[in-house]
């Protein structure tokens, strides 16, 4: 995944151990890390991305567990 190009939201400024990061490969299909183990890759559908952001802009996470 090194010839990625990640990007990482302007919210994580100052902390660079602590935030997700997102590249997309040649085919188009998004890629997300964490920063601090940039090792572990995991890859969606840009469907399954999107729904995935809207929820979390909704606050669908925000309580986790409950």
């Amino acid at each position: 995944m090194s010839h990625l190009r990640w990007r990482k939201s302007s919210f994580s400024e100052g902390h660079s151990d602590t935030c997700v990061e997102l590249a997309a490969d040649a085919t188009g299909t998004p890629h997300l890390r964490e920063s601090d183990d940039p090792e572990v890759v995991i890859a969606a559908t840009p469907a399954a991305l999107r729904a995935f952001l809207r929820a979390a802009k909704a606050g669908a996470f925000d309580r986790p567990g409950c």
